[in-house]
């Protein structure tokens, strides 16, 4: 049951990862279906950040291209976990040892990357009823709603 925040048009809205992917053959579907879904984020994405052990931070920074091995090693040893990583800015970052000014400026534009939320660029009245149909397609195919869900229509005022 993972949740995904997405920016709609500077509205933030939440869902279920699994509500997204309702409607099979959409793009929506497609861009969180499992293959895309664990490559973003790199380690661990399948997981909310805040989650990820020290031993998922050190993960994520092996799997970055242009970060020395030592980095890692320096999250480890500093116990870095997800919810301090998201925390971490240059000073941070310098105290625990990176030194490096672009090691620390490739962390932080990785970390940044983590903390991004998935950008939709919809008006948020239509995305929002696009994902009130998904929830009730997914409640009719779970049988707590007795007819299939019609598909919504947006009236310009």
């Amino acid at each position: 049951k993972v949740v995904i925040s997405l920016n709609v048009g500077n509205t933030i809205m939440t869902t279920k990862r699994s509500t997204l992917q309702a409607a099979e053959d959409s793009v929506l579907a497609q861009q969180f279906d499992d293959s895309k879904w664990t490559d973003q984020g790199g380690c661990g994405a399948s997981r909310n950040v805040k989650e990820w052990t020290h031993e998922d931070v050190r993960a994520w920074a092996e799997s970055i291209d242009g970060i020395p091995d030592d980095v890692a090693e320096t999250l480890e040893e500093n116990r870095i976990t997800g919810r301090e990583l998201l925390a971490l800015g240059i000073g941070g970052l310098r105290t625990i040892g990176v030194k490096r000014a672009g090691t620390v400026y490739l962390l932080l534009d990785e970390i940044k990357k983590l903390k991004n939320v998935t950008l939709i660029k919809h008006s948020p009245y239509c995305f929002g009823k696009i994902l009130d149909h998904l929830r009730l397609k997914q409640l009719h195919s779970q049988g707590l709603l007795a007819e299939e869900p019609t598909l919504p229509t947006v009236c310009d005022s």
